[in-house]
């Protein structure tokens, strides 16, 4: 065995036992065991907070009770600052762990799906940390140490994710100023408690009011493509890709589908968003049987950035009448020819 692959193989067996090791005794963290850490340091006491903070995130430790005991130590404004800081370098410390240990690995072994997941993330670089930072899909901590096995830019991550949680460290560190202000007897504490309330809101709407200002377009009719219009832009050779959304069952069945399509059915659409991540700015036409379900889809699509998602109006039924009409078979496009199985689901 080399010695860095011993030395990564070491590494991450020490960091599996101080993770199992902190998440027995997470209990035990708190904002009155926090509160004697810092009180101990003094005036590095911030720094000391920063610090666990930054550890804790390494260690899978619950960020939202330290935010919240930020908020309780430190009062809305610096507690925020400490807070988002202490996050930003753990979530970092984790990036680059990964990076370290395993990401040329993963980059050798990664195929099929996974590597079009990875490819679609590195595209999307800094913007899909955003995305994932206001819009919270994945665990914090977790998502620090799978963000590591790309190749995003340590820089775009940094700077995406202190700006993009802030929104966040700002309403849960004035939620712990507020519960400990209510504790305490503190004057106007309704006043405070319905703040910290009034602020939780706007984190948790504002990844829809970001999305509504980005302008995604409605669903009319420039945003409607044709089964006839569709085909003419593949015969072109256009750059659109079709999206499927009926089950695999349908896709394969006695309707066919569009050749080269990928096929991700609707109910698993909003969990793997990031395998079309490299769409996001290019067209998407997207089909279903008709156009019920697939306007859904479109919704959901276009509620994710993709702005050039198009709804195949008369739907798979319409795409059958065109390319039979054409004397095309309806599952391989081609003028008279022979029927042939084209799978390409993800």
């Amino acid at each position: 065995m080399r010695r860095g692959t011993a030395t990564r193989l070491g590494i991450l067996a020490l960091l599996a036992a101080a993770i199992a090791l902190a998440v027995s005794y997470r209990g035990a963290l708190g904002t009155e065991a926090l509160e004697g850490w810092v009180q101990r340091f003094g005036a590095a006491g911030p720094l000391a907070f920063m610090l666990i903070y930054a550890i804790g995130t390494v260690l899978f430790l619950p960020g939202s009770v330290i935010t919240l005991a930020g908020g309780a130590l430190f009062g809305p404004v610096w507690g925020t600052f400490y807070n988002l800081t202490g996050a930003t370098l753990g979530a970092a410390a984790a990036f680059l762990i990964a990076r370290y240990l395993a990401s040329d690995w993963v980059h050798r072994k990664a195929g099929g799906w996974a590597k079009q997941l990875i490819d679609g993330v590195e595209q999307e670089g800094w913007r899909f940390v955003a995305f994932v930072r206001l819009v919270p899909l994945f665990p914090f901590n977790l998502l620090n140490y799978a963000l590591g096995l790309t190749r995003i830019r340590l820089a775009s991550y940094i700077v995406a994710s202190y700006v993009f949680m802030l929104p966040g460290a700002i309403a849960y560190t004035y939620l712990g100023y507020a519960g400990r202000e209510a504790v305490a007897g503190g004057e106007g504490m309704i006043q405070k408690g319905l703040l910290a309330l009034a602020l939780l809101s706007v984190a948790m709407f504002l990844p829809r009011l970001v999305k509504r200002l980005r302008g995604a377009p409605p669903a009319a009719t420039e945003g409607r493509i044709s089964s006839a219009e569709l085909r003419r832009r593949l015969d072109r050779g256009d750059d659109i890709v079709v999206l499927d959304v009926r089950p695999p069952a349908d896709y394969a069945g006695p309707l066919g589908h569009v050749p080269g399509s990928l096929n991700v059915p609707l109910d698993d659409l909003p969990t793997r968003l990031a395998e079309l991540a490299s769409r996001r700015d290019r067209p998407l036409a997207v089909i279903c049987r008709t156009n019920r379900m697939s306007a859904k889809a479109v919704g959901l699509l276009r509620d994710a950035g993709f702005k050039q998602a198009l709804l195949v109006d008369d739907g798979m039924i319409g795409w059958q009448k065109e390319t039979s009409s054409a004397g095309a078979d309806p599952v391989s496009g081609n003028a008279h020819a022979p029927a042939r199985p084209v799978d390409r689901a993800v």
